[in-house]
Parts: C-alpha cells; structure tokens; sequence
C-alpha cells in the first residue's frame, strides 16, 4: 500500500507520502513509473493537498473528481466543511466514477472505499471510507506503514523544530520497516493561517 504523513508544528504543516506501488507481490518502483501519491486542488479556502491509501485507481479518480467540482463547492477550511464537501463528492465517485460503495450487509452508510489525508492552511485533516473526518492537532498517518510513521512521528515530534523533519522521520521509519513503501518520498509544507 503505502505511508501517508501529515504533521502540524511550528506555524506550519508538512504532508508526505512514499512512490512506491504495489500489485500484490509486484512492486512498481519510482525508476519505473513517476508515481506521485500527492495532489494539489485549489478550493474556496485556497491551496488543499492530499494522499491517499488503498487501491491505485483512487488517485486519478480523486484527482479528477475534486478538480471538476467548482472551486466554491471545494471548502475544508474545518472539519465541517470537509465533511459536507466530501458528502458532495461521493455522488459524483458513484455515478461518474462508477465507485462500488458496498462493503458489508450490515454497514451503516455506503462507503467511499478510500482514507485519505489532506493539508491546508487550517490544518490536517483525515477522511474515511463512511466520511467521518477527523482534525488532528498535531501528526497522523494512514497506509500499510502508519504504525512505524506514528511511532516515529511520537519520539521525533518534541524535539523537532518543525513539521517537515517530523514528516521526514515517519516516512523514513514507513521505507525501513514496512515492504510495501519506499523512496524517493515526496513532502509539500504549507504555512498555517495565523502561524
């Protein structure tokens, strides 16, 4: 799958992800393939940047999708507004995308299929598969290598002098410990509001 780094610090936030893609045991190396797990949107509240983990056919599916929505309808500057942006979103993956939403009898609501993180000026922000978003207040990671970036993340994050170096230390613990994610790691820092 993949490492998916967000982090908040120092008037800034820092949002990473590995290039590496997986097809079961086949690996598709950068070298190969210029896979970029990281894509920008310009919405209401300006510069957005996101990543996702899961199935390779989300990124160009979220990419496009979130570009052909009007930038007025593209507003995550709070949790709320995320919520309601994504909950706009998902009709057009099903009917445009043709994205399957079910993945159990007894599921509460259809689901997206996808986590993603997103960064921007108000923060970090990760959306799951029924929509629930959650704000973090310092660092998250999602992806088949989150539990090596968290731990990293954790030691580096008091000492570190900002988001970026917090960012690069859970990336680099996500290509050491877990096989399905490796360099080179691209990382975008955005100036916080108010940081």
């Amino acid at each position: 799958m993949t490492t998916v780094v967000a982090v908040r610090k120092g008037g800034q936030v820092a949002i990473g992800a590995d290039t590496l893609v997986t097809f079961g045991d086949t690996r598709l190396s950068h070298r190969s393939e210029d896979n970029r797990k990281l894509f920008t949107i310009d919405g209401a509240n300006g510069r957005n940047v996101f990543a996702a983990s899961g199935s390779i056919a989300h990124f160009p599916v979220l990419r496009h999708a979130l570009a052909a929505m009007p930038k007025a309808d593209i507003r995550l500057g709070s949790k709320d507004e995320v919520f309601l942006t994504f909950t706009k979103l998902h009709p057009v993956l099903k009917e445009t995308f043709f994205l399957q939403t079910k993945e159990e009898d007894h599921d509460p609501y259809e689901s997206s299929q996808f986590s993603l993180l997103l960064a921007n000026a108000s923060g970090i922000y990760g959306v799951y598969s029924y929509r629930e978003v959650f704000e973090f207040k310092e660092f998250w990671s999602i992806g088949s290598g989150r539990s090596f970036a968290l731990g990293a993340m954790h030691a580096a994050y008091g000492r570190a002098k900002g988001a970026r170096e917090v960012a690069e230390a859970g990336l680099a613990a996500g290509c050491e410990f877990d096989r399905s994610t490796a360099g080179p790691l691209e990382i975008i820092t955005l100036k916080l509001k108010g940081g």
